[in-house]
């Protein structure tokens, strides 16, 4: 029982991590973990992968979660009904990034929410994600897929959703904190810079989750939130002259791209923000 006390206590600030993210609820999250290591703790099993096992539990009791507090949509009862095989039916992020999350994900039902938070944030290959949620890899994947789509519909509350995953990843990379910069970027994001940024130095690609949280961890300290045309991103700005903007691509409460732009036509479209740092664009 020491052993598996001190496994479990390892195990918990990423497993707070996880039923935050799926819950969008830190409070619900420590009562799902808590009740994740009841039943480790009772469970007369040997268990020869604990952490895995712990991965699981906390999955399915989330989801368990979800499904008591959400009407089962039509979809999930016809996908139920299909001759195919679908037989089943990290400490939480910050209040700006929950409260975004929550509006994107409150779209998706309880296996679709489960399957695009494990794949999109924590990079669980749909092998495995079809384990946890009893179904085929081919149907974790369609609901991932189809969690995706349902999220990239605008929504009256997607600019304020974008604008709170800039200024937490901005926040993050200032303070060098590199394991909320991990959450807020999706597997695939990819950084690309046009011809003028390079030119100022700015990278020309990079490609991965950890390459761009490694390239931002502790930087972006003279980056401020700024508009680019009608849409939230952020600038480099140096002697109060705009000199490189940062052009998000938000997907599902996740970055999935970012395009460094300093050619002038780009510069000319940033706006200051409201109550940033003020900032002239070089076309002023």
């Amino acid at each position: 029982m020491t052993e598996l006390t001190e496994i479990f206590e390892d195990e918990r600030p990423r497993l707070l991590r996880l039923a935050g993210r799926i819950l969008s609820d830190h409070a619900e999250a420590e009562d799902i973990v808590q009740q994740a290591w009841l039943r480790l703790a009772s469970t007369a099993d040997q268990i020869e992968n604990v952490p895995a096992w712990l991965t699981t539990a906390t999955t399915r009791l989330c989801l368990d979660r979800l499904r008591a507090k959400t009407p089962v949509p039509q979809e999930e009862v016809e996908d139920a009904a299909e001759a195919h095989p679908d037989p089943a039916d990290e400490v939480a992020l910050a209040d700006t990034v929950g409260i975004a999350l929550q509006v994107v994900l409150d779209r998706l039902t309880p296996r679709e929410r489960v399957a695009f938070v494990l794949h999109e944030s924590f990079a669980f290959d749909f092998a495995t994600i079809a384990a946890i949620l009893d179904a085929s890899p081919t149907s974790a994947r369609k609901l991932a897929s189809r969690a995706r789509a349902k999220i990239a519909q605008p929504s009256p509350g997607a600019a304020i959703v974008d604008w709170q995953v800039v200024d937490a990843f901005l926040a993050a990379a200032r303070e060098g904190d590199f394991s909320r910069l991990l959450e807020l970027l999706a597997p695939e994001v990819v950084i690309t810079g046009d011809d003028a940024a390079v030119a100022l130095g700015t990278p020309q690609r990079i490609a991965g989750r950890h390459h761009v949280a490694e390239f931002f961890n502790g930087a972006a300290k003279a980056a401020f939130g700024v508009f680019l045309g009608d849409r939230p991103g952020a600038a480099w700005i140096h002697r109060g002259q705009v000199k490189v903007a940062f052009d998000f691509t938000i997907v599902g409460g996740v970055i999935t791209g970012i395009v460094f732009r300093a050619a002038p036509e780009a510069l000319a479209s940033v706006r200051r923000r409201q109550g940033d740092v003020p900032a002239q664009s070089s076309g002023s």
